[in-house]
């Protein structure tokens, strides 16, 4: 999303990755929960607080008073959340915790970060956040030299045990990565094993099972046109890579709103990749203005073969999965035939908030929860992989990871740096891609609507 990664880091983390097995979804059910949140309500102070220092560690601080965690609650559930949490208010049992939750939390909770009276830890994830914009709108805390040397509550260097460091936002940190994972699209290995389709690994490869696909019935690809940002990061992304000579700088480039980085050679010829998809008819025509849960239960149902997602897919619908299904992975379909695969990862990022009112008690829970023990528990109960370097070996993997595992595990794949572009940036992007995928408008169009809007935020910094 935000920090900058070089080529070869990416790869390394990518072989780190690797060494780890990942735990399968046994824990929180993928249903949303009633929000617990009183958006409303204004947090008492802390006894005793003190104004927001990212440079101070929390060793040695009193931790006690009130203490307000945001979190939004989706395809990973909350059981981790609740679990941690209560062996957090043991730890300290003088703090008053109070958890702001749920599937709409973001949306309730904006009135309140807009006021200046904001929760004192925040993990950003689901719609209606965008920590870009978070520090852009200077809501929160610079951990820079605090995170440099902080320990975690087993008395490793927090840094340390990180798969990708803390995100990095023009040399400061405001935010530290608490999951990572990858987009890509799925198909059930079963349904292809059963008709004698080959698993696209190029785009020639792609379009060929496409076809097939189609003539048996079944639509080849489906999208969530109700947040195109699923398809823009399952297929495009990794398309605008491969078509800049397998160089992921052109995703930091758009990140940075540069200019001609939406307008360009790869980019033109990913959109007419996706042009192709569009007048050849593999998508389902069900996919314009339907949400995620909708295209995700027409694509368990096989009435499509494949669609863009995220490696919390699986857990998120384990409740609605056939017996007979295995979810499938690849993490790239548009390179040319014999190129690398492209993975296009994503974090969902933890941090502070600026007017924390209890900054001590949340720069513990931070060092509280960044370790091995909350890492594996994290992979048991939600089958996906947190930000920490553990071993799962002992663990069980759910098959969507053990085939993502088989792409990160290759010299043949290529792990884009994490961005994400600004809640600008990012609304364009996809209204325009929807625009396109309905023949609204043409790729030259969507490229000039595109600069049209990196030229704006430009102009705003």
């Amino acid at each position: 999303m935000k920090k900058t990664l070089t080529k070869s880091a990416a790869l390394g983390m990518a072989s780190l990755l690797c060494a780890l097995s990942l735990a399968g979804c046994g824990g929180a059910p993928a249903a949303k929960p009633a929000d617990t949140a009183k958006p409303g309500e204004a947090a008492k102070p802390a006894d005793g607080a003190k104004p927001a220092d990212g440079a101070k560690p929390a060793e040695g601080a009193k931790i006690a008073g009130d203490f307000e965690i945001q979190y939004f609650v989706g395809g990973y559930g909350d059981a981790w959340w609740k679990e941690v949490i209560g062996e957090f208010q043991k730890k300290y049992p003088d703090l008053k915790i109070k958890q702001s939750a749920g599937s709409q939390i973001n949306d309730q909770m904006k009135p309140r970060w807009i006021q200046g009276n904001p929760p004192d830890v925040v993990y950003i994830d689901g719609a209606g956040s965008n920590e870009a914009q978070m520090v852009k709108d200077d809501q929160l805390m610079d951990i820079s030299d605090w995170v440099k040397t902080a320990k975690n509550v087993d008395g490793d260097k927090l840094t340390d045990q990180l798969i990708a460091p803390p995100q990095d936002f023009n040399g400061k940190n405001f935010t530290i990565p608490l999951v990572f994972g990858s987009w890509g699209t799925f198909y059930d290995e079963a349904l292809f094993k059963k008709n004698g389709w080959t698993v696209p690994t190029d785009w020639d490869s792609f379009l060929a099972t496409s076809e097939k696909i189609k003539a048996s019935g079944i639509n080849p690809y489906i999208h969530t046109g109700k947040y195109p940002y699923y398809i823009v990061g399952g297929l495009v992304n990794s398309g605008f890579v491969s078509e800049n000579g397998d160089n992921p700088q052109i995703l930091k480039d758009q990140e940075a709103a540069k200019e001609k980085a939406f307008k360009n050679d790869a980019v033109a010829k990913t959109l007419q990749k996706l042009v192709d998809m569009r007048d050849k008819g593999y998508f389902d025509n069900a996919s314009f203005g339907i949400n995620h849960t909708d295209s995700q239960m027409l694509f368990l149902q096989r009435k499509d073969a494949m669609l863009p997602n995220g490696l919390w897919l699986e857990n998120e619908m384990k409740k609605d999965v056939p017996a007979d299904f295995k979810f499938g992975f690849i993490p790239s379909v548009m390179q040319k035939p014999g190129g690398k695969n492209v993975v296009i990862p994503y974090t969902n990022n933890i941090a502070i908030a600026k007017k924390a009112k209890n900054p001590e008690a949340a720069k513990a829970f931070v060092q509280f929860i960044f370790t091995k023990k909350a890492a594996t528990r994290w992979a048991e109960q939600t089958g996906a992989i947190m930000n920490v370097k553990a071993d799962l070996e002992a663990t069980s993997a759910s098959s969507v990871v053990k085939s993502a595992m088989k792409y990160f595990n290759s010299s043949n794949t290529i792990v884009a740096p994490v961005f994400k572009l600004n809640a600008d940036l990012e609304q364009a992007e996809s209204d325009a891609t929807i625009a396109l995928l309905q023949k609204k408008i043409t790729p030259d169009e969507w490229m000039d609507r595109m600069e049209k809007a990196a030229a704006k935020v430009r102009g705003s910094k």
